[in-house]
Order: structure tokens, then C-alpha cells, then sequence
């Protein structure tokens, strides 16, 4: 079987398809052979996209860019704090506890 990657609009539609080939009798076999894709990725498909609109799905790809754009951001804010934090820790501080600056 080729490898290709599907839109999850696509991975919709043919789990709709999937689902009225099940539905007239066929196997789940037979209908990952018509769909060109493995048993495995039909499985995984299902359980991550069945019962979705294309609507959600679009969404749902929606949602995880913009948590792994946040999740990026949060990993950076540590590293700067962690970074000021170091620097506060070696910067020599007077009695009066202003930074010297010799």
C-alpha cells in the first residue's frame, strides 16, 4: 500500500464509506482493502476521527497547532526565567541589597 498522508475531511469520508460497506456485510479486511489503507490505520483512524463531522476534525487539527504553539511559548518563558534566575544568583548584591556595578 502507497504511504500517503490523508486530511482528516478525507479520513471522514472514507469512514463514512467504511461504515455503509460494514454495514452491507463486508469485512473489516475487505473494506480496509477497498479504502487502499492497512487494518491497523483503519482502527487508528477510528478511534481517533469516528463519529467526528469534517467540521470537528478541522477543528480538532485546529486546537492541537494551537496547543503545541502554546506549549512551545510555555517551554521558552521557563528557559527565560531559569536563565534571570542563574544571572540573579552570580550578580554580586551590597549590604543595602542593590546590585553593584564595578
Amino acid at each position: 500500500m502507497k504511504n500517503r498522508r490523508h486530511t482528516p475531511e478525507q479520513v471522514i469520508r472514507k469512514l463514512a464509506e467504511a461504515d455503509k460497506l460494514l454495514a452491507q456485510g463486508k469485512t473489516i479486511e475487505e473494506v480496509a482493502r477497498h479504502l487502499e489503507v492497512s487494518e491497523q490505520t483503519f482502527h487508528r483512524w477510528r478511534n481517533q476521527y469516528g463519529g467526528m463531522k469534517a467540521d470537528d476534525a478541522k477543528r480538532l487539527k485546529e486546537l492541537e497547532k494551537e496547543n503545541q504553539r502554546l506549549k512551545k511559548l510555555v517551554a521558552n518563558q521557563a528557559l527565560d526565567i531559569d536563565m534571570l534566575k542563574e544571572l540573579a544568583e552570580d550578580a554580586p548584591i551590597d549590604q543595602v541589597g542593590a546590585v553593584r556595578t564595578e
